[in-house]
């Protein structure tokens, strides 16, 4: 067994797809952790912009909260019809572009893409966030330790989905078991106390106020706190991944997903105002956060807090698997649809799309380095593409009921009028609180995504208009090729390509720069002895040769000079075939030159219609 085989796995076979499908157990910790995460996030995100509140800041966490949970309810009935409605996967850009039409689904996409890349560099970012919060001596290492943990989620996602939803499931379930754990107790604690609770150890003080309250402040809360949103859609953008009943299984996971994280966010944010627990700055010594200091409260620091903390670091450094698992799924269906490259349709060896893991790797770890791996610079720029997503969605469902009619669609129509009506003010609300934070690049984003998704469909179509063939083949054959080889030197490379050329035609012409005129004339003598010499004793056609000076030492100016002579004179085809030396170890590729390469890059970039390139290998043992 080699290397890859070790940390990915066997290669699978197409016939195993079925036993690679989930179920509702799987399902959670395969889709729900971007959603179940924002539990650990959500709050702190809203309650971060209320600091300079001070305590008074408390009074509005609750509030706010209880308007995002109604939106999520909202969300969960418009994702709930969108599953039965599209089982075939695709969530909102499906939804949107079959029924709104082409830009609104390429919006669809890219603001979806984007919140995938957002919510791996958030949640990762998160989960080393609690880590430092617990170890305050980590702080310095911040960056490095959230790029290591996105090369491991990285390889464990390559391993395939049904494996990797097995190792995120213990986690995932210790997390929601530890964090209702803490939720319950506290507010067992807060009942008992008459709603003041005493907090098990003291807790670091709240500033002090700084700011009054605003219709503003309150607003930019809310935006924030509206991340705890993001991952909603994920069941809907991945329902393939479901074992049959497929509809069924992705609704009851979605169902599960929601229902813990409402009582999980309604627990945080009203245990937070009853123990006076405030956000603290992330970048300063001795930051604790939100679900650190809520333990503390309700526990103290002990083995319950080591083992919640340690379920919230897993948890939200493992949230990054949702995007995982649809972002390649979305570019899948995006490329099929022919507005990404074709890479991104390809199987890979464990039946996930390979290509779409890797982009998304490579762009989430270019994110975190540009921000320091800080989550609240990550915070402006999440919650946009998710709403816009929700908003195109809903709208789109609110076209479906209407295309479909009848009496059962008029309840499913209102709740998604609703639903898009409630997410777009919400998108407006995050647009202008988030704008001058760091959002306008979201905002400029998503659009340049959309141009550039219809800049390769326009491609796409350019070249299926160009190699379009409505005739049957020509039966009238071509004259052979005039044949074109470059020699450096007399040796078994050149000779095989010569064997080669001869074999396709009995026009040959071999071709030497002469960058030192001693060594052209030594060309010329091996020529006369090595080839043209045996060549007429048997009889056969006599290739000649060419010496091209270059004066100024340039090898393929004169070369392709030469070459455009040669159309010009003559009107076959011309075959350039070019001796390679292949070398079969890395180390050996630095040896020596690669001009073979680069020539036929060249006569390839040049476009012209009647030159051919064959490239001849000799491999080095």
């Amino acid at each position: 067994m080699d290397l890859i085989d070790t940390l990915l796995g066997r290669k699978l076979a197409s016939s195993e797809q079925e036993e690679q499908k989930i179920g509702v157990v799987t399902g959670i910790p395969a889709f729900g952790l971007d959603g179940l995460s924002s539990a650990a996030y959500g709050p702190e995100a809203a309650m971060a912009v209320l600091v300079p509140l001070g305590i008074v800041g408390l009074r509005y966490v609750f509030p706010v909260m209880v308007v995002i949970l109604i939106l999520l309810g909202l969300l969960y009935l418009s994702y709930r019809q969108t599953i039965a409605a599209y089982p075939g996967a695709g969530g909102s850009y499906t939804v949107a572009r079959e029924n709104l039409g082409e830009r609104p689904g390429l919006l669809a996409g890219a603001a979806l893409l984007v919140d995938y890349i957002l919510n791996v560099a958030v949640g990762i970012s998160a989960g080393i966030g609690a880590l430092v919060s617990a170890l305050p001596r980590l702080q310095p290492y911040t960056l490095s330790l959230c790029l290591a943990t996105l090369v491991v989620i990285t390889v464990v996602n390559l391993r395939g989905t049904r494996e990797t939803g097995f190792v995120f499931g213990f986690p995932t379930y210790l997390f929601v078991g530890s964090l209702a754990t803490v939720v319950t107790m506290g507010l067992v604690k807060v009942a008992l106390a008459g709603g003041h609770p005493q907090p098990a150890e003291p807790l670091p003080a709240m500033a002090p106020p700084i700011a009054a309250a605003s219709l503003w402040i309150v607003m930019r809360a809310f935006a924030s706190g509206c991340t705890a949103m993001t991952g909603v859609e994920a069941v809907s953008n991945g329902v393939s991944a479901f074992a049959e009943p497929r509809v069924k299984n992705a609704q009851r996971t979605l169902s599960a997903i929601v229902f813990i994280l409402v009582l999980l966010l309604a627990g945080i944010a009203f245990l937070a105002r009853a123990y006076g627990i405030g956000a603290m700055d992330q970048e300063r010594p001795g930051y604790q956060s939100v679900l650190s200091q809520l333990v503390v409260a309700v526990f103290g620091r002990g083995l319950l807090y080591d083992v919640t903390m340690g379920s919230v670091l897993t948890i939200l450094c493992f949230s990054a698997n949702t995007s995982f698992a649809d972002f390649p799924r979305l570019c899948r269906l995006m490329a099929l649809d022919h507005y990404l490259p074709q890479s991104f349709a390809a199987v890979g060896r464990r039946l996930v799309y390979t290509g779409g893991i890797l982009v998304l790797a490579v762009v989430s770890g270019i994110l975190l380095a540009a921000l320091g791996g800080i989550t609240d610079r990550l915070i402006p720029l999440f919650a946009i593409g998710a709403f816009t997503a929700f908003t195109l969605s809903q709208a789109g469902m609110v076209q479906h009921w209407r295309r479909l009619g009848g009496a059962r669609s008029w309840a499913p129509l209102l709740v998604n009028a609703i639903g898009a009506s409630a997410t777009g003010c919400a998108l407006a609300v995050i647009v202008a609180a988030k704008f001058t934070e760091g959002a306008w690049i979201t905002v400029l984003l998503i659009p340049g995504l959309v141009f550039f998704f219809i800049g390769v469909h326009a491609h796409y179509a350019r070249v299926e208009r160009d190699i379009a063939c409505d005739r049957p083949v020509n039966t009238r054959l071509e004259e052979p090729p005039i044949v074109v080889i470059p020699v450096d030197e007399w040796t078994s490379i050149a000779e095989r390509a010569l064997r080669f050329g001869m074999a396709i035609s009995k026009d040959v012409i071999a071709v030497h720069v002469a960058i030192d005129e001693e060594h052209g004339r030594e060309v010329e003598k091996n020529w006369r002895q090595m080839v043209q010499e045996p060549l007429r004793a048997a009889g056969d056609p006599v290739p000649r040769l060419v010496v091209v000076p270059s004066p100024y030492r340039q090898l393929f100016g004169p070369l392709l000079e030469f070459i455009d002579q040669l159309k010009t004179e003559r009107s076959q085809t011309i075959a350039v075939v070019i001796p390679e030396l292949v070398q079969h170890h890395w180390y050996d590729y630095w040896l020596h030159n690669h001009r073979a390469m680069v020539l036929k890059a060249l006569l390839l970039l040049r476009g012209a219609d009647r030159v051919v390139v064959a490239n001849v290998p000799w491999h080095l043992r």
